[in-house]
């Protein structure tokens, strides 16, 4: 019986050790200025590790992103390029040992987003049947990417007259999405189906498909002449490379109080992502490196002048596409089977 009990002693020991070898947590936890988990970039914080069961501590080693973050007079400063949901990370080496602890941050926009609003150059004519996702210019010509179910499609059009030069069909069962033109190719995302098409731009023969990876539906696609950027509906702007199709990372959307998701279709101009907001008659301009939302164009105004249809919902048939036009300095946008396709031009309110 003594024998039992000693064993068991011995047993309960060794589990209670490997327990805290296997839950560093239970040793040690990262206590940051006033249990705060959301700053603003660049910020100076005060931090510690609270030290629970009162370890001999030798040194400790923070962590974002998997860059060193350094630390003095107790304080560090989260000035990382991306922004968003983030994991500090502290290494913390004590006795012989070390374990690994982490703490869930948000690290926001130093400043809140500037308004926008905006002037119209010119009202072109749209078709009512393109439910638009995509739109971008190549050289003067428009291309346009088409959505719902039996109606989808990628197109070009002369923006002018809003006369069709080329079009195809996409399968019945297929919802398209945003589309961008890169080194010669389409690039035209599917919703839910997790497939994406590549064309040939002179004839939009098709290339190629390609499958998603975390990003599990397509919303908007742009590029900046190197990668893709896709939105999903969710916070995240996914970067894909071009020849496999791979992400390849990603940012957060985020202004100086909160992370902020739905942005829809995307159009690249000079390191900024400008973005439609899902169902809002409003654009965001965000920071393509760090995902910080630097404005917000206001385009309240446009859905008046649009002439609305027997079948118009006013739901779905929202604000959507967004095309620059680098010689005119222009932006083109439009809507979900709007019967104009207005240019304009933006500035601050």
């Amino acid at each position: 019986m003594i024998k039992s009990l000693a064993l068991f002693s011995f047993l309960t020991l060794i589990i209670a050790c490997g327990s805290h070898q296997a839950d560093p947590a239970l040793l040690f936890d990262i206590s940051l200025d006033e249990n705060k988990t959301q700053f603003q970039q660049n910020e100076a914080v005060r931090v510690q590790i609270n030290n629970k069961k009162n370890k001999s501590i030798e040194a400790v080693t923070y962590y974002i992103d998997d860059k060193v973050l350094p630390v003095k007079d107790h304080t560090v400063v989260f000035d990382m390029k991306t922004l968003g949901n983030k994991t500090l990370k502290a290494v913390i080496e004590f006795e012989d040992t070390s374990v690994e602890v982490y703490k869930k941050i948000k690290v926001l926009a130093e400043k809140a987003p500037e308004i926008y609003t905006y002037d119209i150059v010119n009202i072109y004519p749209h078709d009512t049947n393109a439910y638009t996702q995509g739109l971008e210019f190549y050289q003067d010509t428009l291309y346009e990417s088409t959505g719902k179910l039996g109606r989808s499609t990628l197109r070009k059009v002369d923006y002018k007259s809003g006369k069709i030069l080329k079009k195809i069909d996409l399968d019945d069962a297929v919802f398209g999405e945003g589309m961008t033109i890169l080194n010669g190719k389409i690039y035209q995302l599917t919703w839910k189906s997790k497939i994406g098409y590549i064309y040939d731009l002179k004839d939009f023969k098709k290339i190629d498909n390609f499958q998603y990876g975390e990003s599990k539906v397509g919303w908007g696609l742009a590029n900046d002449g190197t990668k893709l950027f896709k939105s999903d509906g969710t916070e995240r702007i996914w970067f894909l490379n071009p020849e496999t199709l791979v992400e390849q990372g990603h940012i957060d959307i985020v202004t100086n109080s909160a992370i902020f998701n739905k942005a829809n279709e995307l159009e690249y101009v000079n390191g900024k992502l400008f973005a439609n907001v899902y169902q809002k008659p409003s654009m965001m301009i965000l920071d393509a490196s760090s995902g910080a939302i630097e404005g917000v164009v206001n385009f309240s105004g446009l859905l008046e002048k649009v002439t609305k249809t027997e079948n118009w919902d006013a739901v779905n048939n929202v604000l959507n596409g967004i095309a620059y036009h680098p010689t005119k300095k222009t932006f083109f946008v439009t809507g979900k089977d709007w019967d104009k396709l207005f240019e304009v031009t933006i500035r601050k309110k």
